[in-house]
């Protein structure tokens, strides 16, 4: 029997970083064509033009980078070097064959980067921060390796904001940021079907002091 090509449920559905890891081995090959293309996910070119349109600038790491999504749009508008790092190695491969990144390697937001403390004037992710797969106990190492000044900016899935204490981590840190913004976008452009084609998401902005 062939084996069944990952879907957005089974993303909604991981628990553990074991399962993100799974899952995104089998469905590095495939996602841009079999989730990308056809939910018509527009959410990393809206945290790009945010991001952007918040003064972000260069050297940025993309956390979560996947399969390069949201590098393709920062470079796509001029934003560059970049660097990339995503838990999946296979996602990272594909990523790094499209040659948008200055250096991507294997990372765990979850535990520790690989990177100095103040690397980046820009941090950026999407679609990464939510049930299953990075949660708001991470934000103390996304600022970890943000310099100060630095412009962060991430998606976090909109049903979880709340529920799984994104709201609240960010309240906590409310004296080590400053200029926090917060806006709902759609996940998925026209012509997306499916239980999920409705999806929101919240851009959160912020700079590091």
């Amino acid at each position: 029997m062939a084996q069944k090509t990952p879907n957005l449920d089974d993303a909604y559905g991981i628990k553990t970083s074991g399962d993100n890891a799974r899952l995104y081995a089998e469905w590095a090959e495939s996602y841009d064509a079999s989730f990308a293309a056809q939910m018509h996910y527009t959410l990393p070119e809206a945290m790009a033009e945010a991001f952007i349109a918040a003064g972000g600038t260069a050297p940025v790491l993309d956390l979560g980078a996947g399969t390069g999504l949201l590098g393709q749009a920062l470079a796509d508008r001029g934003v560059s070097p970049l660097d990339g790092t995503d838990i999946s190695p296979q996602m990272l491969a594909v990523a790094e064959d499209k040659q948008l990144y200055r250096g991507v390697f294997i990372g765990d937001l979850t535990a520790r980067l690989p990177v100095a403390d103040g690397s980046y004037l820009g941090v950026i992710s999407a679609g990464t921060f939510t049930t299953g797969h990075v949660g708001p106990e991470a934000l103390d190492e996304v600022l970890r390796v943000a310099c100060p000044g630095a412009v962060i900016g991430m998606t976090i899935n909109a049903r979880h904001w709340k529920s799984a204490g994104f709201a609240a981590k960010f309240a906590a840190l409310s004296s080590q940021i400053t200029g926090f913004m917060l806006q709902d976008v759609a996940i998925y452009g026209v012509g997306a079907e499916g239980a999920h084609k409705d999806d929101l998401a919240k851009i959160a902005l912020f700079h590091k002091l």
